[in-house]
């Protein structure tokens, strides 16, 4: 694996780390903490010079294999500039409800869409069933991106999946899963997603962002949970790249 140099403009401690795991200390838990990962010491020290507003807005993205075209659609505001080098959207669908559902996640890198994923499709699904696979899955690929050294972002616009996985299940975990006025609804699958959380929260900024609002990466992964239901698609795979993004994001909406 590529050797990265970690620039920390604000935290704990600022500077240039060599090892994630220090830069991690520094920033995990900082409120405004500001921080990004480059491939060479020289770029890492002219970033820190230039401090985190000028480089964060001028960062380069770098070349991709199998990039995908990307064309913008109208009315569709793009991904700015993130703070971490990964943010992954994550969505689900189902229709009606319960129905037929699915999953989807789109992947961005420094910017750039650079993967779209599908799948857990149910026959007898509901949106929540679905909401909180395509979390899972997001979670999923956001541990790869950590172990290879990248910061991770995932954004999720379902409150419901949001909630079970950060605030209600760590009280229904401690009360032996049992919730106050009844049954706690697809617990198998929020104790998954929780035990995922538990191992990813110190390092994954995980935040709430409001569905069908022209988010490009949040339309991407709406698109892709539909598709997952029109295919039939049981596990969880990777749409064939490359791709144009106004032809997905001219498919039908969720």
């Amino acid at each position: 694996m590529a050797k990265k140099f970690y620039v920390v403009w604000k935290g704990r401690q600022t500077g240039i780390f060599t090892e994630w795991p220090k830069a991690q200390a520094a920033v995990s838990g900082f409120a405004g903490a500001k921080y990004k990962a480059y491939p060479s010491r020289a770029e890492a020290m002219a970033a820190l010079k230039m401090g985190h507003e000028q480089a964060l807005g001028n960062a380069a993205t770098p070349p991709q294999t199998s990039a995908p075209r990307h064309t913008p659609a109208k009315n569709k505001t793009p991904a700015a500039m993130p703070e971490q080098e990964v943010v992954i959207y994550c969505d689900g669908a189902c229709d009606p409800n319960p129905g037929k559902a699915g999953s989807g996640v789109s992947v961005y890198q420094n910017g750039q869409a650079s993967e779209l994923w599908y799948g857990r499709y149910q026959p007898d699904g509901t949106n929540n069933t679905a909401e909180l696979n395509a979390l899972l899955e997001a979670l999923k690929l956001a541990r790869s991106h950590l172990i290879a050294g990248r910061s991770v972002a995932v954004r999720c616009d379902s409150v419901y999946a949001i909630n079970c996985v950060s605030q209600w299940a760590d009280g229904w975990k401690k009360r032996g899963w049992i919730r106050a006025g009844g049954p706690i609804q697809n617990l198998a699958l929020i104790q998954t997603l929780h035990a995922l959380w538990q191992e990813l929260k110190s390092e994954v900024d995980l935040q709430h962002v409001k569905a069908h609002a022209g988010i490009e990466g949040n339309e991407l992964a709406d698109r892709m949970s539909v598709y997952a239901v029109a295919q039939q698609e049981t596990g969880f795979v990777r749409y064939p790249a490359p791709f144009d993004l106004a032809e997905i994001l001219a498919m039908r909406a969720g």
